[in-house]
This record gives C-alpha cells, sequence and structure tokens, in this order.
C-alpha cells in the first residue's frame, strides 16, 4: 500500500476511536447540543418578545426573532464543539496514550486527523439537533435545495476551520483544565457580532469589531441562503475567514504536535 493509502487507514482507525469514545461518554455530545438549545430557548421566550418588536419587520415578536437568532445559535454550536475537541485533544496529549501510538508504525497525521473527523462529525449532528428544535419551535426557513445545499457546504467548511484552531488550542494547553478554557472566547463572537442583534443597533467602536470579525459573515451567508435576507459580499468573506483559519490552525497543531513528537 501507498503511504497515502496507510495514512487514510491510520486516520480512520484514529475516527472510530474517537466515535466510540463519544458513545462511550454522551454527555459532552449532550451539552455540545444542548447549551445552544437552553440560549436558543432563553432568547427566543425571554428575549424575543422586545428584541423581534425592535428588528423593524412588519410582524415583530418571538416569530421573527427566532427566525433572526437560529443561524447564530447555530453558529454558537460550532464555538460549543471547540472545547470539547481542545479537551480530547489535551488528554491524549497529557495522559499517555500519543507517546504509545509513537512506538506503533502508524501515520502521525492520523491522530490528528482522527480528532479533526471525529469533531466535525460530533458538531454536524448537534448542529441538526438545534436546527430540529428551531424548527419545531416555528422556524421556517424559505431555502430550496440548491441553498441549503450551499449552507450545508459552508456549515461544513466552518466546522473544519474551528476544529483545526480547537485542535491546535488543546495541543498548546498544558493540561485538561486549560484547554477547557482556551476555546471560550469563541463563545463570545456571536454575541459580538450579528447572531443575536443588528450590527447598526451597537456603538460605533464595537459595530467596526462585530462586521469584521469571523462569525458575522458566516452568520450573514448563513441568514441569507436560508431565509432570503441580502448577502451581499458575507459569502466570500465568510468562505476567506474559513480558508484561512483553517490554514492557520493546520499548520498551527502540525507544529506543535511535530514538536511533542521530538520531545
Amino acid at each position: 500500500m501507498t503511504a497515502l493509502t496507510l495514512a487514510a487507514r491510520d486516520s480512520a482507525t484514529m475516527l472510530r476511536r474517537n466515535l466510540r469514545h463519544m458513545l462511550r461518554y454522551p454527555s459532552m455530545t449532550f451539552m455540545i447540543a444542548g447549551m445552544p438549545v437552553v440560549f436558543l430557548l432563553l432568547f427566543v421566550y425571554v428575549f424575543g418578545g422586545t428584541l423581534g418588536a425592535g428588528l423593524g419587520g412588519a410582524a415583530g415578536g418571538r416569530a421573527e426573532y427566532l427566525d433572526y437568532v437560529t443561524p447564530g445559535i447555530i453558529l454558537m454550536t460550532v464555538a460549543g464543539a471547540a472545547t470539547a475537541t481542545a479537551v480530547s485533544v489535551a488528554m491524549d496529549m497529557t495522559e499517555g496514550i500519543v507517546a504509545r501510538f509513537r512506538t506503533m508504525a502508524i501515520s502521525r497525521a492520523s491522530v490528528l486527523t482522527g480528532h479533526v473527523a471525529g469533531g466535525m462529525i460530533q458538531t454536524l449532528l448537534s448542529m441538526a439537533v438545534v436546527v430540529g428544535v428551531a424548527v419545531s419551535l416555528g422556524f421556517r426557513p424559505t431555502a430550496g435545495p440548491v441553498e441549503w445545499l450551499a449552507a450545508i457546504g459552508l456549515l461544513a467548511l466552518f466546522v473544519l476551520a474551528i476544529t483545526w484552531l480547537s485542535v491546535a488550542l488543546g495541543l498548546v494547553a498544558k493540561s485538561v483544565e486549560t484547554a477547557s478554557n482556551t476555546p471560550m472566547p469563541l463563545l463570545l463572537l456571536p454575541f459580538l457580532g450579528s447572531g443575536f442583534v443588528p450590527t447598526a443597533s451597537m456603538p460605533e467602536a464595537l459595530r467596526w469589531f462585530a462586521e469584521y470579525q469571523p462569525f458575522t459573515p458566516v452568520i450573514e451567508t448563513l441568514r441569507g441562503l436560508l431565509l432570503g435576507t441580502p448577502i451581499g459580499d458575507s459569502a466570500v468573506v465568510a468562505i476567506a475567514w474559513c480558508m484561512g483559519i483553517a490554514l492557520a490552525g493546520y499548520l498551527w497543531a502540525k507544529r506543535l504536535f511535530d514538536r511533542d513528537l521530538v520531545r
């Protein structure tokens, strides 16, 4: 077999290992899906009446705000899953399993790609749960098949980018406890963007940050694909952010992993 075939086989083995961990310890998956659902219920039923009326639409109220906030809540799922991936990587690095892998004839890259693939599956499944809850509450996307495919592709690209970043954060952490905290700033970005309120309602300095941080163009593109709102150049900016974060996360994770193997 070629080196590429061996790497693919080893990566599939590592993916199965990570999926079995998820099945044996489902509490993390429940937390990833459960936290965005709690925020969805909180913002729709506690704040939705007031915030929905402030959107300026014809209907206003909770129904309009549910449509507005759901894309932001979906992106919160990605940020929450980053913590789970970072913790999983840190556990492998601190508990000695990687040292054992080092003595085996397996591809180095397979350890990281197994975490990335497992994290993506866990995140996308959690997203599906969040969308299902939103639909049960009255979320009604107007997207056709093409728009749905584009939305899923965008989300998969964004999940890939954040997952590689979270792998790097798990590698750079000195302990599992540290790894559980390093991705926390990602949870704030949907709030400091257009996830919950329009950026036009923010003070000028905060509005500048909200409009140019990576979550906002992804949210606006997702909102446009699912609900038909104007997208403008958000799609191009969102893809550029995703590709840049994915490349930076991959290179950072690879350098950290290779450094730890040399030690």
